[in-house]
Formats: C-alpha cells, structure tokens, sequence
C-alpha cells in the first residue's frame, strides 16, 4: 500500500514564483502517485511565515483550486526554522512522511523519488545534500564552508552541504515534537535523532524567480543559533584562554620584576597598549559569548510558542482559526 507524502513549503514574501512553482509541485505529486510510489492523500502544505506581501491570498486561491493543496498561516513572522517545524507538525498526523523543501524551487525536485526509494528501503531519515556551490556567490561559499568545518571542530553533529530538503517519516516527527528548545536548529537537531539514516544528492537550480530572503543578518542568527544550540565548547574555550592568559600575566610580572631588579628602564609604551587592548579585546569576546548562551537560556526559561498559527485551510471546507500553539 502507498505512503501518504506531504510536501511541506515554508513561504515568506513569495508572490512572485508561488503559482509557478506549486504548479510544478503539483506535476511532480501526481506524477508519483501514477507511478503508485505515493498514496492519492498526498498533499502539498504551504506555510506562510508572516509574508507582507500578497503570499497568503494566493495560497487560498490555490487552495480553492485545488484539493491537494493545503495552507497554515502564521500571526507573524516566526522565521524559516519554525516555518519548517510547524509544517512538519502539522502534518505528521495525517502523513506516513514529510519532505521540506523551500519555495523557490532551486533544490531539484526531480530527486524527490531517490528521496522515495531510499525511504522504503528502510530509511526514516533522508538528507538532501548539494552536489556543489556552484550557484553560490564567493562570500557566501567561502563562510559556508567555514561555519561546517567550525561547527565540526565544536562537536557539533551536523551534515555538510545539507540546508532543510529532507525526508522525515512519521515516527520521526513524533520524536521530534518531544523536543521543546525555543531556539530551533533542525539542521543540528534532526541528527541527534539517531533514527536509520540516508543522503541523496541533487544540483541546485539558478533562481529563476524572486531574491533569496536569507540576509547577511539572518544567516548570521541561524550560524550563533547552531552553535549555541548544539555545543558549549565556545565556553570551555574562553576558559582555557583564561588559564592561558592568566599564566602569561604570571610570566610577564616575574619578567617585570626581574627587569626592575637590574635597573633596566623600558618606556613600555607599545607593550602597554598592546597588552591593554588584547586583554580588553578578549574579556569582551568572552562576555558576549557567554552573553549569547545566557540570552538564549533568558529565551527557553520563558516557555513561549515557537509560533502562532492565525489560521489552517483545506479544501474540504474545514477551517481552523487563530489559537494554535507550537
């Protein structure tokens, strides 16, 4: 018996390429139910996190037009990371399996039935990955590929090259909505899970739509959030600098003495300043990292929702209003 699939896309500001690309989800979707790889329940849920623009009428008119097409609608902008989460969420009672991926299309569709295959070969987790960076700018490959490699030297768990394509089965989602953290990372946190999993690899597409709406500040808070969520090693390291410079300071005060004894008078005005500003420099480092952990336990002792859904659409008519927590 076929699997029930929800594709899961989460939307923010997407007027531009949505018709075109839920077409083309829709071609992909009935393509794998002729080939009976999937169940005739499938369904494609859009979330609109928040858009300002005209994102979410269009998501009722696709919604009216088609059965197949689903949509939630944030009270406001939530960011992607819980956009992903709610879909997932809100799907994982009605599907066998999820597969996130982003509205723009540009990670190819296409490998959606290696995703299928790998899924009913065993695997309750499948990893989306790049093939390349290819249609990556030069800043944005270069500091990719130093915030895995960093992410690794911290201990982190975490696949290279993988954004949010993935294929989730249900007891996987029933595993993760048992995580409660506010400050959400799926990217670090799905493989914590531990479950049987698999990778695919696929090309990315040039955007033919649109203009990513991942800013330098927002890939800056998703980097701080997947460390600060995954490791603690950033803390342990200011403190074996501590240890380091205490020892040095040690260092320098028996030289200074020593000097002193000899009657050799050094201006020292360079080695003071440097000395000053490396200290300076440091201690503040040191406290906003520290000051990032502590922001983000301030976050999770507050216990508020990840998100608030204002409303759930179907084409059956079913309507769900503003109250739903995640």
């Amino acid at each position: 018996m076929s699997k029930i699939l929800y594709l899961v896309i989460p939307c923010f500001n997407e007027e531009e390429g949505l018709e075109i690309s839920s077409k083309l989800l829709l071609d992909k979707l009935n393509n794998l139910i002729k080939k009976n790889l999937i169940s005739e329940k499938s369904k494609i849920l859009l979330v609109d996190d928040g858009s300002s623009d005209k994102t979410y009428e269009i998501m009722k008119r696709l919604v009216e037009q088609n059965p197949q097409i689903c949509a939630l609608k944030f009270s406001r902008n939530f960011g992607h990371q819980n956009a992903v989460f709610a879909g997932m969420m809100k799907a994982k009672d009605k599907a066998d399996m999820i597969i996130s991926l982003d509205a723009d299309l540009q990670q190819d569709i296409n490998a959606i039935d290696e995703f299928l295959e790998k899924f009913y070969n065993g695997a309750e987790i499948v990893y989306g990955i790049r093939n390349d960076r290819k249609s990556d700018g030069l800043f944005k490959k270069t500091t990719a590929t130093l915030y895995y490699k960093g992410l690794s030297f911290l201990g982190c768990k975490i696949i290279p090259n993988h954004a949010d394509y993935r294929l989730m089965s249900k007891r996987v989602l029933e595993a993760l909505s048992d995580y409660k953290e506010v400050n959400l990372f799926l990217r670090g946190l799905i493989p914590l899970l531990g479950f049987k999993s698999d990778t695919v690899y696929f090309d990315v597409k040039k955007r033919d739509f649109g203009k990513s709406k991942y800013t330098l500040k927002k890939m800056m808070s998703l980097a701080i959030d997947g460390v600060t969520s995954l490791s603690v090693k950033p803390i342990r390291l200011i403190s074996i600098l501590g240890i380091f410079m205490v020892i040095f300071s040690i260092f320098m005060i028996v030289f200074s003495i020593i000097e002193w004894a000899k009657g050799n008078t050094v201006p020292g005005y360079a080695t003071s300043v440097i000395s000053i500003w490396f200290v300076g420099g440091t201690i503040t480092l040191s406290l906003g990292v520290i000051g990032e952990y502590v922001g983000r336990i301030y976050l999770e002792t507050k216990q508020r929702p990840r998100y608030l859904i204002d409303e759930y659409i179907e084409n059956d008519d079913k309507k769900e209003d503003i109250g739903n927590l995640g």
